[in-house]
């Protein structure tokens, strides 16, 4: 295993294309879950130039209006005029409506074992989840960072009139013997207003004072002499968004997960509802291996979960420590097995899945779509909770 090595992970902001559908298609899941916790939902978007596509498969007793929705979240995400307007953009729509007796109207909170166990996966997915000591999130290093980064570009924007709501970031930190050791390097690329863009100076001065000293404040590695900070290194980079590149929903899960630092299963995250055990499983990986390293069962520690459709309990549970393990991964895994539920409706009840856009009027699932689905300390999250770390340690 490599033990010295630079690794870099992305993230984007708010209003890059992608995220933009992934914000999208989640505002959506989040109005019909808030109306209808029963509510079966996919939807996924496609953006470019002036047009923006709409896919939505549902069956539920809510009845919406889904282009004013996405008109909504295009705006509040900061195209309000220019080459790609919230109010003028085409939104072209592909809905299919399936009867309300294709939901499962039963509340996961009010049924007993044999219930939950009838409840079986829907679709298959390997699903993973990891955490380490490197963050006090439990998080990688590079991917924090990113986030940290991205989240300051989306606020300078309301400072900055040139800035627009396209950005993306990129963290290099050099690990030795597997411990981040260094800033390596650091890229922010950031969209400008052609008519108002500041000179390359103003913009570095800009970005250096109001986007990276605030996100390294408080970071025990912080860029040193030796740092490359690259700022719009291909030039200027005008416009940005739909209007300069294509978007589409749950093309971004190395970010939404760990920075391509550990493995993820490649499903889309957003847009799918709470039943969706290619969602849902996710999170549940991920808490389960976070509570395992806040225990001090490991330095760092992945968990894979398998679902098969037809079953309801998983088919593999399997854990990785990395040498880092205090014991077998074998008997992390036992105690993983007897303290987790990690069948569907077990999952959402824990996390009380179908409740949570209600009582989130800014929404719950649209909130996890920029800026990372794990790890994030902003936001409580169920699955972040480390609620289980002295059951584990026992």
């Amino acid at each position: 295993m490599m033990q010295d090595f630079v690794f870099t992970s992305e993230s984007v902001t708010a209003g890059h294309p992608d995220k933009l559908c992934d914000r999208i298609s989640d505002a959506i899941v989040d109005r019909f879950v808030a109306l209808d916790p029963f509510a079966r939902v996919e939807a996924e978007c496609a953006v470019a130039t002036g047009t923006l596509f709409l896919a939505c498969r549902f069956a539920s007793a809510a009845r919406l209006d889904l282009p004013s929705i996405a008109r909504e979240t295009i705006a509040r995400t900061g195209y309000v005029g220019g080459a790609f307007d919230a109010a003028t953009c085409s939104i072209l729509t592909s809905l299919a409506e399936s009867t309300t007796a294709a939901r499962l109207e039963l509340d996961e909170a009010e049924l007993d074992d044999a219930g939950i166990e009838a409840i079986p996966a829907t679709h298959q997915v390997t699903a993973f989840g990891f955490a380490c000591r490197q963050t006090a999130e439990l998080m990688p290093l590079p991917i924090v960072l990113a986030h940290r980064l991205a989240r300051g570009l989306e606020r300078a924007r309301g400072e900055l009139p040139w800035l627009m709501p396209d950005g993306k970031v990129q963290v290099a930190v050099e690990y030795r013997s597997r411990r981040p050791a260094r800033i390596h390097a650091v890229a922010l690329i950031a969209a400008l207003d052609p008519d108002r863009r500041p000179t390359p100076t103003e913009l570095e001065e800009a970005l250096r004072t109001r986007v990276i000293t605030p996100a390294f404040a408080a970071a025990e590695l912080r860029p040193d002499p030796r740092t490359r900070i690259l700022i719009n290194p291909g030039g200027p980079f005008l416009v940005g968004g739909p209007a300069r590149h294509a978007g589409l929903t749950g093309r971004k899960t190395g970010i939404d997960s760990y920075g391509e630092y550990a493995r993820h299963s490649g499903a889309a995250l957003s847009g799918k509802d709470p039943a969706r055990i290619d969602r849902i499983g996710a999170y549940a990986a991920r808490w389960a291996a976070k509570n395992v390293v806040a225990a001090g069962l490991a330095e760092a520690c992945e968990v894979q979960l398998s679902w098969t459709i037809g079953l309801a309990r998983p088919v593999s549970l399997v854990v990785e420590t990395f040498g880092t393990g205090k014991l077998s991964e074998d008997e992390i895994a036992r105690r993983l097995e007897r303290l987790f539920d990690f069948r569907p409706a077990a999952i959402v009840r824990t996390f009380d899945l179908r409740h949570l856009p209600a009582r989130n009027p800014d929404g719950f699932f649209a909130e996890l779509a920029a800026y990372g689905q794990v790890g994030r300390g902003d936001l409580d999250l169920p699955w972040e909770r480390l609620d289980r770390a002295e059951a584990l340690a026992d």
